[in-house]
């Protein structure tokens, strides 16, 4: 078993990988509909996407025989709480699955010119997808590394090094 990444390496990782991403303007955002990422989330094995990274992210996940994920702890990477989930009408939004690279964002950086396919593969790459808090989650909305960090501080080198990976594995852009 090899140990880890440390911080610095996974730093200089990403600055190499800024360093090879396109530097261009923000495409117009025409054309754009969440339709355009699929209809929802994908399903893999009887497992919808959502419930996929809930089990990946959350501790304690317990899973109900329809692959729905009923309750669990997630540590939020984005505020740093720990958030007692429990699926229900008035709580699973207290969980939310972000995409690190927004959606709209990322077909105004390239994603247009992406396959149908391409497209769907994308809004449901575990790499692009984090259990967060519902909240921060919203405040993010549609922004990109330049306009919205996460409030925890000590989390955004992570998530601007994840913004880069997604963005380099699916050829999008930087402004």
């Amino acid at each position: 078993v090899q140990p880890s990444p440390s911080a610095q390496q996974q730093a200089t990782s990403a600055m190499e990988a800024l360093g090879k991403l396109e530097v261009k303007g923000r495409a117009a955002k025409t054309g754009y509909d969440r339709n355009q990422f699929g209809d929802g989330w994908a399903e893999a094995n009887g497992c919808d996407t959502r419930n996929i990274i809930l089990n990946r992210d959350l501790m304690a996940a317990e899973v109900n025989d329809q692959c729905q994920v009923v309750s669990g702890t997630l540590h939020d990477p984005y505020t740093n709480k720990v958030i007692t989930f429990k699926r229900g009408a008035t709580t699973s939004d207290d969980v939310q699955i972000d995409h690190v690279v927004a959606l709209s964002d990322a077909w105004q950086k390239g994603a247009q010119a992406l396959t149908m396919e391409q497209r769907v593969a994308f809004a449901n790459d575990p790499l692009e997808l984090l259990a967060v808090d519902g909240a921060a989650n919203q405040q993010k909305g549609d922004g990109d590394a330049a306009t919205w960090l996460p409030p925890n501080k000590s989390f955004r080198c992570q998530y601007v090094a994840r913004q880069i990976a997604v963005k380099q594995k699916y050829l999008l852009w930087v402004t």
